[in-house]
Formats: structure tokens, sequence, C-alpha cells
């Protein structure tokens, strides 16, 4: 059992050299997001919250465009293997689509409706909080944020190709660089240094703006500047046509894989929205507790990567009993990883959330919540590597029932009963519905243990 989980130092070589590019990428940025949060929440709790529910309506369209983008990048991966530029030029033009495709959709809904939006998440509490004012604050962040919807989609689909194509050192350079972009210029304009106005949320949604667009641009200047590491850019804007047999391919496979990040991020939206019944004080501490998670999450979510671009250039390569070996062994050490920085994530607990301006209310709960993320850590990082597992063998369609699905039918339904029609505290109904995910654990290994996402979609 010990040899069938735990790998040789060539595996861990590999391992390492996908995994820590994307994870030191993923933690900085997610540690400025943290720095990002606790600089608007200095400003106070209403601020906090009127940008925290902008970024998870938001949420939903990062998701739409990582979930576009993945139904190509399942053939970007398997061309690779299969060292076929050509393909990964047609992979590539198929993402150019979609990211703008999604970029139209979702900034006709934010201008139309996203007050509306944002209006469903304000709540009465306990703590008497300003919720006309936490609209104010959400239209005004919302206004600035839509800016940063084009240089996203475009970073995303030249960052995720060369993901896909080995090159993961370049997009975490870029990233490191934008985050610090970020974290300057929130500084500044946030709280009104070296001379510039104090803006509040406003200072910080053009500290992003401006960090997506420094992103973007290093991330497609290497790409053109390095035509060798990066031939598939060779005769890319030549012409924009696409082979009708591999878009049909990607249609098939892929909007499943769009449907379900579409349907999960807005289902995560849902649930937040049902916690917000509890009051404006549950959707700090929620927001607290998310931002904090999503920095140790980083080790499960970086693993997830790792998976799909392994798993998927053996199953290019032909290399099916080698790509189930390692798979399984990737899995073992996502949670053993994911055990150990729980631990940490436990301990630090009842720390962090005394960082912020808030009420005490608000610091207790956020820490409350801490813990039940730290449990599931371990349980989370088993689900999210066999998704992508799954997915990596084009598993599209059990993918979307085991992600969305599970989400739509199982967790919504109890996040809604207990918050609509029982009085139950918000500490307990967010422990029912995040234990909820053991279920969906056990569903996991039995999918991956009946072998059909063994299969090479590249062969001919």
């Amino acid at each position: 059992m010990l040899k069938k989980l735990v790998g040789d130092r060539a595996f861990y070589r590999k391992l390492f050299a996908i995994m820590t590019p994307v994870l030191i990428q993923n933690v900085i940025t997610n540690f400025v997001s943290l720095l990002d949060n606790i600089m608007v929440g200095q400003v106070g709790t209403e601020p906090m919250s009127g940008v925290a529910i902008v970024n998870q309506l938001l949420f939903v369209f990062n998701l739409c465009i990582f979930g576009g983008l993945a139904g190509a990048g399942i053939f970007t991966a398997q061309f690779y293997g299969k060292s076929d530029d050509e393909g990964i030029r047609n992979t590539f033009r198929i993402k150019l689509y979609i990211a703008a495709g999604s970029v139209v959709l979702f900034l006709a809904l934010f201008l139309s409706f996203g007050e509306q939006l944002i209006a469903l998440f304000l709540h009465e509490g306990q703590e008497n909080l300003n919720l006309e004012a936490t609209l104010d604050y959400g239209r005004e962040y919302l206004a600035v944020m839509l800016v940063q919807t084009v240089p996203f989609a475009m970073m995303q689909v030249y960052a995720s190709t060369m993901r896909e194509t080995g090159e993961t050192l370049l997009p975490m350079k870029a990233g490191i660089i934008a985050v610090f972009v970020n974290l300057v210029f929130n500084y500044i304009l946030i709280f009104g240094k070296l001379g510039a106005p104090a803006m509040g949320v406003v200072g910080a949604a053009i500290a992003t703006v401006l960090a997506r667009f420094v992103e973007c641009f290093i991330v497609m200047y290497w790409t053109h500047r390095h035509r060798d590491r990066c031939p598939y850019i060779t005769g890319a804007y030549r012409s924009l046509k696409v082979p009708t047999v591999l878009v049909k391919q990607v249609i098939i496979l892929g909007t499943p894989l769009l449907l379900n990040e579409i349907l999960w991020s807005a289902g995560m939206t849902v649930l937040n929205q049902c916690y917000s019944l509890r009051g404006l004080e549950v959707v700090s501490a929620v927001n607290i507790s998310t931002t904090v998670s999503n920095l140790f999450f980083c080790a499960f979510f970086s693993m997830g990567t790792t998976v799909s671009i392994i798993v998927g250039q053996l199953l290019g390569a032909g290399e099916l009993e080698k790509a189930v070996d390692e798979d399984t062994k990737l899995i073992a050490f996502s949670v053993a990883l994911c055990f150990a920085v729980g631990l940490v994530m436990a301990m630090l607990a009842p720390l962090i959330p005394q960082i912020y301006n808030t009420t005490d209310t608000v610091k207790r709960l956020a820490s409350a919540l801490l813990l039940v993320s730290a449990a599931m850590m371990p349980v989370n990082a088993f689900t999210n590597s066999a998704y992508f597992t799954l997915r990596s063998g084009g598993k599209t369609v059990i993918t979307f029932v085991f992600d969305c699905v599970f989400v739509w039918a199982l967790s919504i339904p109890v996040a809604f009963i207990l918050s609509r029609y029982t009085a139950m505290h918000i500490l307990p109904m967010y422990i029912v519905v995040q234990a909820l995910d053991i279920i969906k654990c056990a569903i996991g290994y039995d999918l991956l243990k009946k072998r059909k996402w063994v299969k090479n979609l590249v062969a001919d």
C-alpha cells in the first residue's frame, strides 16, 4: 500500500517542478488579497461588506472564464503530450472566442442588474449596520471593477495555455509582479498616500484594474517574444479558423465544464446569500473566513492544476497505466499536504480575524468558521483532486454531476431550508452544509475506482 501511495524521487521532482510555481503564485495572490481585504476592512465594516458582495458576484465571472477555457485546455495538455503544435494553436484560438463571449455576456449582466444582485445580500442583523451605505460602496466598487474583465480574460487565455504546455514559471512571475502592483496602489489609493486622494473602495478597485493590465501585458509580451518556447503562438492570429471536428469535440467536452463552473460558482453565491439572511455581520464574517481560507486552500488548488497537467500529458502520450499510478500518488500527496496545512490553519484561526477593524461578534464568528474550514481541508483535497482527474480524461459530464449537481441538489436545498425555515444559528448551519462534502468524497472515490477517465483523447 505504501508503494502504491508514495512515489520515488523522480516523481516528486516532477510534481514540485509543476506545483511549486503555481503554489507560489496562488499564495502570493491570495496573501495580497488578504492584505487588500484587511486594508478595506480598516475603512469600516460596511465598505468591507460591499466589496465582499461584489467580489462574490465577480467570482462567478472568474469561474466562467476558468470553466470555459478548461474544455479546450484538456485538448491543449494532450496535444502537448503528443507534440502537436498545430493542435495547440487551434485550442488557443478556441479559447479566444470563449473569453470574448464570456466578457460580453457578463458585462451586459452586471451593467443591467448589478445593483439588484448586490441588494440580495443585504439583510438586517444584530449589529444594526447601514445597509444603504453598503449598497453604495458595492455599486461604486463594481463600476470600476468591470474594466478588469477584459485583461483578466486575455491573461487567462495565455497563462492557461502556457501552463498546459509546461511553462509554469512565467505566469507565476507575472502574477507576483501584479499582486505587488495591486498592493502598492491599494495603500496609496485607499488611504490617500503620496499626495493621492483617499478613495476608499474605489481606490481598491482602481488598484486591481491596474494590476490586471500589468499581468496581462507581461504574459502576452513574453509569449510573443519567446516563440521558440511557445511555437503555437506563431501564426495564431494569422487566421482565426478552427477545424470543425475539434470545435465539436471541445463543445462536447467543454460545455459541461463551462456549465459546471458557472453553476458551481453561482451555487457558492447562493449559499452565501442563504448565510446572509442571518445579518450583515455574517456577510462580513464569511468574507473574512473565505479570504483567509483561500490562502490555505492554495495547497489543494495548486495540486488540482498539477493533477490535470501531469495526468493529461500522460494520457495524451498513451501511457495510461502510468497515468493511473501517478494519479494515485498525486491524490495521496494532496491529502497529506492539506492535513498538515489544515492544522496550521486551525492554530491561526483565533488570531487572524483580530487584525480586522470590525466588531467582536464578526471576529468571533470568523474564527469559528475558519476552524470548520480547517477541519474540512483533507476532504476538500481529495474531492478537488478527484475532480481534476476525471476532467483530464475528458469525463466532463461526470464532473458536472460530481461537482455542480451535488451543490444544487444537496448543499443548496439544505442551506435554503435551514436559513429560511429554522432559527438555527449560522455556525451549526455552516457546519452541516460543509459536512455534506464527505458524501461527495465517497462518490469521488467510487468514480476514480471505475477508471472510466483513463482515456487518450488525441490518439487520432
